[in-house]
């Protein structure tokens, strides 16, 4: 029901999971991602993960972007529920979250997912990251809500984070591109046990002129 594996990139494990019925019952037609998530437990670029930038690194804001905080959202109340729940089985926070929402939320069908970008993929690839060598990332969690994509990253001080709204639209983004899914059926957002931040990841914020390095 549960499919993992563990990768070793860029000197720490990474858990991939994902769970194979409630994507099949939840995917409503995004096949690619179906694709991609079994594909990846047999065949990831890993040399990929030992250089260039990643996306949890990006130090820089995206312009004109329309967040929305919202307090007491539904990933807020798994996140109290696992950290508590799991309080034992796991000392990473990360683990305690993700585990519980991938066995206990009905939306959740994926965590550490690899992602990357090659640098041909997008047009200004070099002007905003200065590096020849694919972008990557993990994604700390996927769900599958009103037939659109969630893309949620995980950050314990969620009311304090500068960046993680870059982190998560990079992170859409690169599967989009994994995936052949248009970036309009994806959402994006952060969260603690507190706030959820969320947004809709626009092709226009690549276009920006602000958009430049980091």
């Amino acid at each position: 029901m549960i499919l993992k594996k563990a990768f070793d990139h860029s000197g720490g494990l990474y858990h991939f999971r994902f769970h194979e019925l409630k994507l099949k019952k939840l995917n409503n037609g995004f096949f690619g991602l179906n694709y991609y998530l079994n594909d990846i437990l047999k065949e990831c670029p890993d040399d990929y993960f030992l250089k260039g930038p990643r996306g949890s690194s990006l130090k820089f804001k995206l312009p004109e972007l329309n967040m929305h905080q919202i307090k007491g959202h539904e990933v807020s109340e798994l996140t109290e529920k696992g950290l508590d729940f799991n309080g034992k089985r796991f000392k990473s926070n990360h683990m305690k979250v993700q585990v519980f929402m991938l066995e206990n939320d009905s939306n959740t069908v994926a965590m550490e997912i690899p992602i990357w970008l090659e640098p041909d993929e997008i047009d200004n690839f070099n002007k905003i990251f200065k590096e020849e060598f694919p972008l990557t990332g993990h994604i700390d969690l996927l769900r599958i809500e009103d037939n659109k994509i969630w893309v949620w990253d995980y950050k314990p001080k969620a009311f304090n984070e500068k960046y993680a709204a870059t982190q998560v639209f990079f992170y859409a983004l690169m599967l989009s591109k994994r995936t052949g899914i248009d970036l309009n059926n994806f959402r994006c957002g952060y969260f603690d046990e507190d706030y959820a931040f969320i947004f809709e990841p626009k092709k226009e914020l690549l276009d920006n002129p602000e958009l430049s390095g980091f």
